[in-house]
C-alpha cells in the first residue's frame, strides 16, 4: 500500500514494526521461534516481556511460579530481601 507522490514517486504507507525483545535475554520474541518452547509472558513485576523459559521456576520443574516473575527481578527481589 501506497500513495503516489506528485512527482511520480512512491512513498510507502506502512510503518516500521519494530520486534519486542527478551527482557532477560535480550532475544528477538518471533512466533516461529517460541511457539514450541512455550511462547512468552510479561512479568508482574517489570511489566516486560520475556521467554517463557527466562521465567522463575515453580515448585514442579517445568511449571512456572505465579506470579510470573522473571529471573532478572527474582535476583534483584533476592537481594533486596537480604
Amino acid at each position: 500500500m501506497s500513495i503516489r507522490n506528485r512527482a511520480g514517486q512512491w512513498e510507502p504507507l506502512l510503518l516500521g514494526i519494530e520486534p519486542e525483545h527478551c527482557g532477560v535475554c535480550n532475544q528477538v520474541l518471533y512466533r516461529n521461534t517460541t511457539m514450541l518452547k512455550g511462547g512468552w509472558e510479561r512479568c508482574s513485576v517489570c511489566n516486560r516481556f520475556v521467554h517463557y523459559a527466562c521465567l522463575v521456576s515453580g515448585k514442579v520443574q517445568f511449571l512456572k511460579r505465579r506470579p510470573r516473575v522473571c529471573l532478572n527481578c527474582e535476583h534483584t527481589l533476592a537481594k533486596s530481601a537480604q
